[in-house]
């Protein structure tokens, strides 16, 4: 897999980007997927200023390589996007809202803007506010996810994104994948369920032995989930984001008994879960991808393996021809 226009943009050699997991912890992750070339990510989601610069300098000690930082609509934390600024990864991340104004911001601090985008609608809205990246992420994804899927999503985007170069998300689990990703005309990929399902992503075991064990049939989109997460706190375009999740005895209540699910008492205690890296019995945010996933690698091995996949899944469409 050669350096292309997103690499260059980047500064990474491998274009694969490592998803943001929101609360939860993923410095480990993080480092290793920036050594193996590719951009590594850190969530920002309900964690203090402090405990993010704690993040952030532990990342830069184990790493000098380029990473993302990522925020989200849901909500929006000011202090901890000024925060980024003044740290100045080489990239911020978003998604779940286009804010013009905050693209704005980063590009006066010299940063990179990769918003991620579920529909034409939107990508063309973050294309017009100045996006550098747009991750085209299909419905399959897991966590905060849009609804169309990535086979259709990915080409629509990239027929509207001009110069804007477009990475693919969701359902991506292996070369075949990313192979299938650059045919629709990404330039990279963004992965988040498989390095799930790796030896230094810090969640509970028991998570990752679901994972491996699940297919793609026991990932649901969760029915009113703003009963037990954080508000949308920036205008939403289009239908949307709900999360997916690994069905639960609680995405079960979630469907079809919300009113018996009590915000007051089962937000705060699923909020409490996720930072700890837990969670796996109450909403295991995960993919369809799950359908691919049958082990749990080192994260370098992950990458390589994917690399070689890739490449060998290329010269198998180039024979098909």
């Amino acid at each position: 897999m050669a350096g292309n226009r997103l690499c260059d943009l980047l500064g990474i050699e491998v274009p694969i980007v490592l998803a943001p997991f929101g609360p939860g912890e993923e410095v480990r992750l993080a480092a290793e997927v920036c050594r193996a070339g590719a951009l590594g990510s850190l969530g920002t989601a309900t964690r203090s200023v402090e405990e993010l610069r704690a993040q952030w300098r532990q990342l830069r000690a184990q790493t000098d390589r380029p990473f993302a930082i990522n925020h989200t609509g849901r909500p929006l934390n000011e202090e901890a996007f000024e925060a980024t600024l003044e740290e100045r990864p080489a990239a911020i991340s978003f998604h779940m809202g286009v804010p013009a104004t905050l693209i704005a911001r980063a590009h006066e601090y010299g940063i990179t803007w990769i918003q991620t985008v579920g529909d034409v609608a939107a990508a063309e809205a973050a294309r017009d506010a100045g996006a550098d990246v747009l991750v085209a992420q299909g419905g399959e994804a897991g966590g905060n996810a849009g609804w169309i899927s990535t086979l259709v999503l990915v080409p629509a985007v990239v027929d509207v994104a001009g110069g804007v170069p477009v990475v693919a998300a969701g359902g991506i689990a292996d070369g075949r994948g990313i192979a299938a990703a650059f045919a629709l005309g990404a330039q990279g990929v963004s992965l988040g369920t498989r390095f799930l399902a790796t030896e230094e992503m810090s969640i509970d075991q028991r998570w990752k032995d679901r994972i491996v064990a699940a297919d793609a049939t026991e990932v649901v989109k969760v029915p009113h989930s703003e009963r037990v997460m954080p508000p949308f706190t920036i205008p939403q375009l289009g239908v949307p984001y709900a999360p997916r999740s690994l069905r639960t005895e609680l995405t079960d209540r979630l469907e079809s008994a919300p009113e018996e699910v009590d915000p007051d008492v089962v937000g705060p205690e699923l909020l409490r879960a996720l930072r700890s890296g837990g969670g796996q019995d109450m909403l295991p945010l995960t993919g369809q991808s799950v359908e691919l996933v049958h082990d749990v690698l080192p994260t370098q091995d992950l990458i390589a393996r994917l690399i070689s996949e890739a490449e060998e899944a290329a010269r198998r469409a180039v024979q098909l021809s």
